[in-house]
């Protein structure tokens, strides 16, 4: 019997905003950050459970607070009878009868609640030994179907209608793992196109996209109409016609508004247009999707739980599904979404842009893929390139694609060096005179660089532990493909 004995939580912060990395037209400087759980046990085993959510800097500190507020419902908890039972986990936690009243289910409370989820399942995974979405497709339809909160869903998903749509896949799963693992999972890239990124600096990373073999593209909007038809046209001189092209407004618009903003962007043949106002805003979605087709309108990066993305299913408001890893309640309430999104025929592209998300995200779109949906066209997953240098198990990316993880776990770990480095707000990198790096911000008060830490570099414990990940993963990943 194993019993979790303790549960951490940390404030870690990137300091994305000197660079403009993720900058976007609601959200010009933002510092990607997380929440950063760590579950441990008092198993032989050694193994810990790792899980995030996502943030952007001012407000972390809120999640952790909130985290605290959940630990005594988790620390305690014999996994032996967790593990079986996720789904009833998950209700205890959304459930509890005082904590439930500052959601239910959204805001600081629900990330939270998805920061300890996803680390309750990474630890399961590894327990057993497979990444997370080997886990999720080698279940049963029946016991994926207990993972879910049906409560206020049955008006538009049933359990029995969930059950059929798992089981009418389940007999062809194999086929399209193999699939998975020779061809991976298609992707777009978003860091072509960050708000604040100069013409010169837009121009040269489609170059250097399209030579890396991508095909599908985002950029942000939603600032200045005009300059979006500058910036628009930039990218499609360096992509051309055929590539597909988004674009995501970060909820910047009324009605209205996003209507006339978009008639000015049609032209250059923009594939959706994300959150193009506000997430709660299910009639407003309805609206602008009747009124900007056949350009698809697409969400749910903010869109804070299954019941939501019901209410943006029944009214026809979305024709792309972007689910959170993190602003959703866990992988519980994603495979919520998921079945939700199958019954109503909606494609999901999950939303990467952040600390983690990518690293998180491949494993559900993953077990889409095999288990719920059976389907890829329309469906990628987006990728951003940041901060993957920080993670036990980067992901993999070739040529467009995410390369199918191989590692045990959920992929949310970070090295120890990152956490200690970022940690807010006494790491390194953010103590004193919040300089660019370590070293610098050393230097500016007076003292030394860390000990093998220069000025803008990568610590080396942290570059070549990604190194010996990735060659690993890759490694494993072909050798499980020739043991099928």
């Amino acid at each position: 019997m194993s019993t979790i004995t303790d549960l951490e939580v940390l404030d870690i912060r990137f300091p994305t905003s000197r660079d403009l990395d993720g900058s976007d037209a609601m959200n010009p400087d933002p510092d990607y950050s997380a929440a950063y759980v760590i579950i441990r046990t008092d198993d032989t085993d050694g193994l810990t459970g790792h899980g995030l959510t996502f943030t952007i800097g001012r407000g972390t500190e809120v999640v952790v607070a909130a985290v605290r507020a959940l630990a005594p419902l988790v620390v305690g908890r014999s996994t032996d009878e967790l593990f079986p039972a996720m789904g009833a986990f998950w209700r205890s936690l959304v459930g509890d009868s005082q904590l439930r009243w500052i959601g239910p289910e959204k805001g600081a409370i629900h990330l939270a609640t998805a920061a300890v989820v996803n680390a309750v399942w990474d630890l399961r995974a590894k327990r057993a030994g497979k990444p997370l979405w080997e886990l999720l497709t080698t279940m049963t339809p029946a016991e994926v179907v207990e993972l879910v909160d049906f409560r206020y869903l049955t008006d538009a998903l049933t359990p029995d209608e969930a059950l059929t749509i798992l089981q009418e896949l389940a007999p062809t799963r194999e086929a399209r793992v193999d699939e998975l693992l020779r061809d991976g999972y298609p992707a777009y890239t978003t860091s072509v196109g960050w708000l604040g990124y100069s013409d010169e600096k837009i121009r040269l990373l489609c170059q250097e996209a399209l030579a890396d073999g991508w095909t599908r593209f985002k950029m942000k909007v939603g600032a200045d109409v005009d300059d979006d038809q500058r910036r628009i046209q930039i990218v499609r001189e360096e992509i051309g016609p055929e590539m597909m092209l988004a674009v995501d407004a970060n909820q910047r618009w009324d009605v209205g508004q996003a209507i006339d903003w978009m008639a000015r962007l049609a032209p250059f043949d923009p594939y959706w247009i994300e959150e193009p106002t506000s997430p709660d805003d299910i009639l407003g979605h309805a609206a602008i999707a009747r009124a900007v087709a056949p350009i698809r309108v697409a969400t749910g990066e903010h869109v804070h739980n299954r019941v939501m993305f019901k209410q943006l299913f029944q009214a026809d408001a979305i024709g792309v599904c972007q689910i959170d890893a993190c602003r959703l309640g866990g992988v519980n309430e994603v495979v919520a979404v998921l079945l939700l999104a199958a019954k109503f025929g909606v494609p999901v592209c999950p939303h990467a842009g952040g600390v983690g998300l990518c690293e998180l995200v491949q494993h559900l779109a993953a077990f889409d893929y095999v288990a719920v949906s059976g389907r890829l066209d329309g469906r990628m997953i987006e990728y951003v390139d940041h901060l993957h240098e920080h993670f036990v198990s980067p992901v993999i990316m070739r040529g467009g694609q995410y390369v199918l993880p191989s590692a045990p776990g959920y992929g949310a770990e970070m090295w120890p060096e990152s956490l200690r480095r970022f940690s807010y707000p006494n790491g390194p990198e953010w103590a004193g005179a919040q300089a660019p790096s370590a070293a610098a911000g050393a230097a500016a008060a007076g003292g030394e660089a860390p000990a093998g830490v220069a000025v803008g570099e990568t610590p080396a414990g942290v570059a070549v532990g990604v190194e010996q990940a990735a060659k690993g993963a890759a490694e494993h990943a072909a050798e499980d493909h020739l043991r099928r």
